[in-house]
């Protein structure tokens, strides 16, 4: 019986450490995820990108063009 109450206290003192190590890990974590972003490193992902070519606006009529067109044999497929 007496070594049973001491299994239990080795294993208390084990559940112990592992509840402060994870305490100081979710601690470290909040901390890091409070940090203002730079705008910098978070900006990266822009990179190798290029800006929109002066032919954007033939894509957008091309594109309402294909919606009216699709819309027009909706309309031809309803009313028959």
């Amino acid at each position: 019986m007496g070594l049973h109450v001491k299994q239990n206290q080795r294993r208390s003192e084990l559940q112990e450490k592992l509840d402060a190590d994870l305490r100081a890990k979710m601690e470290a974590q909040s901390k890091k995820d409070l940090e203002t972003p730079d705008g910098v490193s978070d900006s990266a992902y822009i990179e190798g990108t290029k800006k929109t070519t002066s032919l954007a606006w033939a894509w957008l009529l091309i594109f309402i063009a294909a919606v009216a067109v699709f819309i027009f044999f909706i309309k031809i497929v309803v009313g028959a």
